[in-house]
């Protein structure tokens, strides 16, 4: 990457226009949830509001929306019928993503078979930029992505992914075999296109709670959203969403939780820029 991780952030987020109104910041759209996990979607839709979105929407089952819209009004919230996703919804979530920015798919989705052949199904579908977390990321194993796609491994991941461990050079070989931008999360985060990697090494080890992982993919996603490529939202992202671990560390050490580093993120952001 030729810019510095600080000018680039400072380039995604110019001083606004008097005249800006909504929908010029980006529509964000979460697909996750389920009956069991329900949290993991309202990490990264929080997240990409604190990171600049303009609007909100999370697609999850019942029991999953209903919770993630008790987190906050300035979420929209889509209920689907049942515990979890299948095929039958992949209809009803098209509407939602031709109305979208850019998407989120796999936070708390979980691994049920028909939820796994839901996202298979629906990728082909997905034209505008996504990022793959989580759950999403173990439907796409053995899979060719556009370069539309961001995956977002952690270490385990990448490993079920690319079959070796995470690290500069793997991470360019499992871009290059799924076509994908790959943001392969570690105390070392690398992203790569398959030809470049960069290596981000702000973040902290108190980031190994749950939740982390689905506020850096909102955070990719709602620059993603403003316009920004994904190569280059992955990077801002990783050394942004890093840099507010690092302060939410600072205040709570070991009891550090996902949901601390949404209010850091406002604040790293506006010293950045």
């Amino acid at each position: 990457m030729a810019l510095s991780s600080d000018t680039l952030v400072k380039n995604i987020y110019m001083k606004r226009k008097p005249a800006s109104k909504k929908r010029d910041f980006g529509k964000v759209l979460i697909i996750g949830g389920s009956k069991v996990y329900t949290g993991a979607p309202a990490f990264s839709a929080m997240a990409a509001l604190r990171s600049g979105a303009d609007l909100i929407v999370v697609a999850a089952p019942q029991r999953a929306a209903d919770i993630v819209a008790s987190f906050s009004p300035d979420m929209i919230t889509v209920p689907f019928e049942g515990g979890f996703f299948s095929e039958r919804h992949i209809r009803a979530m098209e509407k939602l993503i031709l109305d979208s920015d850019a998407v989120v798919i796999g936070p708390g989705l979980g691994r049920e078979k028909k939820t796994v052949e839901f996202v298979q199904r629906l990728l082909p579908k997905i034209k505008i930029p996504c990022v793959i977390d989580a759950d999403a990321l173990y439907a796409v194993r053995g899979m060719k992505l556009p370069g539309n796609f961001l995956l977002t491994p952690h270490r385990g991941e990448f490993r079920m992914l690319s079959g070796e461990e995470c690290g500069k050079e793997a991470s360019k070989r499992l871009a290059k075999k799924t076509e994908a931008i790959i943001l392969a999360k570690g105390p070392v985060d690398y992203v790569s296109d398959g030809k470049d990697v960069y290596s981000n090494k702000t973040g902290t080890p108190y980031m190994t709670t749950g939740g982390t992982g689905d506020v850096l993919a909102g955070v990719c996603a709602a620059i993603i959203a403003r316009g920004t490529d994904s190569f280059e939202a992955a990077c801002a992202g990783a050394y942004i969403t890093g840099l507010a671990g690092e302060a939410a560390s600072r205040k709570f050490g070991d009891g550090l939780v996902g949901s601390d580093l949404l209010m850091e993120l406002p604040k790293t952001i506006s010293c950045l820029h």
